[in-house]
């Protein structure tokens, strides 16, 4: 699994959201962005990190962040858990994992004795140059979007 560092260029992305918008990298030039990846829609881990995401959103624009999902879900399944829970931002469909790989976030997980791979829940915070300034590994689902403003 490729490791991305703080410090180092973000790598560039294009994938389609719920809404079938193309969403690249270079959208969100002169703003920041929370790039969160996460493993699948509808899960419980998942939706409460969406849902503090959401909450916390207004704050998010007030100080210049932007904030884009991305899971191997496709564009339907992202599309019924934006309607379902009301996430007013971009959920990108990686379903060729060509994102997750770039970012590092694909990989070996474990659960209940058994090994797979999959997304390893991580969040990188890009500046407006496009240069990672932080990386949470140790995402806190129901928190996230309190741990995102205290890492800033």
């Amino acid at each position: 699994m490729k490791k991305l560092n703080t410090g180092d260029k973000a790598p560039d992305f294009s994938g389609i959201n719920q809404d079938g918008k193309t969403i690249t990298l270079a959208d969100f030039k002169g703003k920041k962005l929370a790039l969160y990846f996460y493993p699948k829609d509808n899960t419980s881990g998942c939706t409460a990190e969406a849902c503090s995401l959401r909450d916390g959103y207004a704050h998010f624009l007030k100080q210049g962040y932007e904030i884009v999902g991305v899971s191997t879900d496709n564009v339907a399944s992202h599309q019924k858990f934006t309607e379902k829970y009301s996430i007013p931002f971009s959920l990108i469909a990686d379903t060729d994992k060509k994102i997750v790989e770039d970012y590092g976030v694909w990989g070996e997980k474990k659960f209940m004795g058994k090994t797979y791979m999959g997304t390893v829940r991580t969040t990188f915070i890009i500046d407006e140059n496009g240069i990672i300034e932080n990386i949470i590994e140790k995402v806190d689902t129901k928190n996230h979007a309190e741990q995102i403003q205290s890492q800033k």
